[in-house]
């Protein structure tokens, strides 16, 4: 279990700083409702409800970028999860912003304008450098407690995530609590069976570095996506290159190589590769070659086959626990969604330990009718759901364990 403190732990009628994660996709310069809203939404309705001043920080996209824009619409969209109104303001830190904070009442909800517009909040530094700046110092007095729910964000050394837990007592919301419960099992939990994990998604490098980083954990590795052309190249076969106008192999291929024949050569056995793989044929249909037939990649591969599937579906069914990182095709296109979407369906209906992790992966679940429930965890993190599997520390989460054992 968890070693931090959580928001059951806070004193009553606190004024409370809240870290969410809402950062979403912009559609015509407006933010869409998705899984992120209804998560956080839980710890924020609990703490109003509970009679705590409730005010959120959060960000959205990066300066420079199309999709970094102010958090007005966020709000309307969070007040429809949390059943109560949640006002904004637009400032961060600056005399708005204090007026705001001080004149909430309790029950009431406030979200402060997107941290990433503060100077203070970006680089990554230290916590005591993030802890020293105006925007830590200004806001920090006017409150009880922090309360850091922002899991998917835990990996980053920003002011709002490790610079509050130094300034004030510090607690974990709901979210930050299953997050970091689930995506820790793989290395807390012992399991009465095999544990399997589906490896795919575009990042290859993110997922090899999490397959040689939990040898001795994980029994085998069912392969797909960008990572499984790599590892079929690794094994001989001449897929996993870029064809003309691709940018997804060669590079990553170059900074891999070595892993990846590494793994193969002491671990081949873990190792389940694709035996056909899929693509849009002249008439714009799937169509599928094994790869024995595969003399040369001519073919911009898509997903794996379905022959693959139903290798890969009596592997998870006697699982005791099945990890998901990245899909195994390009399921937005319903064509291409064989291989993931078989996979989830064969996770939903096994009685096994289940966890769906990233973003992406986990929005088949929902294009597909896919009932949440039948997975014990669908994860809203990505680069924490990678640091959690490979081990490497959270700054965020240490700062909520220290702030518990102070």
């Amino acid at each position: 279990m968890a070693t931090f403190d959580t928001i059951d732990d806070l004193p009553a009628d606190s004024r409370v700083l809240v870290r969410l994660d809402l950062n979403s996709p912009i559609e015509d310069g407006e933010p869409q409702d998705n899984r992120r809203f209804e998560r956080h939404a839980r710890t924020v309705r609990e703490l109003a409800e509970a009679g705590h001043r409730v005010v959120l920080m959060a960000h959205q996209g990066r300066p420079g970028r199309d999709d970094f824009t102010s958090l007005a619409g966020h709000a309307a969209i969070l007040a429809d999860h949390v059943d109560r109104d949640v006002a904004f303001v637009d400032d961060t830190y600056g005399e708005d912003a204090v007026a705001a904070v001080e004149s909430l009442s309790a029950g009431e909800i406030l979200l402060l304008e997107n941290t990433r517009m503060c100077d203070d909040e970006l680089p990554e530094a230290s916590p005591e450098e993030k802890a020293d700046t105006e925007f830590v110092r200004t806001l920090a007095p006017l409150f009880d407690a922090y309360v850091n729910d922002a899991y998917s964000a835990a990996h980053r050394k920003h002011a709002s995530l490790v610079g509050f837990p130094l300034a004030l007592p510090a607690y974990a919301g709901r979210v930050m609590e299953t997050e970091y419960e689930a995506n820790t099992a793989i290395a807390r939990k012992e399991f009465d069976g095999p544990v399997t994990m589906v490896v795919g998604g575009t990042k290859a490098t993110d997922v090899i570095g999490v397959m040689d980083a939990l040898e001795g954990t994980v029994d085998r590795f069912l392969l797909g996506g960008v990572a499984g052309e790599l590892f079929l190249r690794g094994a001989g076969h001449p897929v996993g290159h870029d064809l003309d106008g691709m940018d997804l192999f060669d590079d990553q291929w170059e900074a891999n190589h070595e892993v990846v024949e590494s793994i193969l050569a002491d671990r081949g056995d873990t190792i389940h590769l694709a035996s056909d793989l899929a693509y849009e044929d002249d008439d714009g249909d799937r169509a599928e070659h094994t790869i024995a037939e595969i003399d040369e990649k001519t073919d911009a591969y898509l997903d794996v086959g379905s022959g693959t599937v139903e290798e890969y579906d009596p592997l998870i069914r006697e699982s005791a626990a099945v990890f998901v990182k990245g899909a195994l095709g390009v399921f937005e296109d319903e064509r291409f969604s064989v291989g993931t979407v078989g996979v989830l369906e064969a996770i939903a209906e096994t009685d096994c330990f289940s966890v769906v992790g990233g973003g992406d992966t986990s929005r088949a679940i929902e294009m597909y009718g896919m009932d949440e429930a039948d997975f014990s965890h669908v994860s809203i993190a990505g680069g924490a759901y990678i640091r959690a599997l490979t081990g490497e520390p959270l700054p965020a989460v240490e700062l909520l364990e220290a702030a518990a054992e102070s």
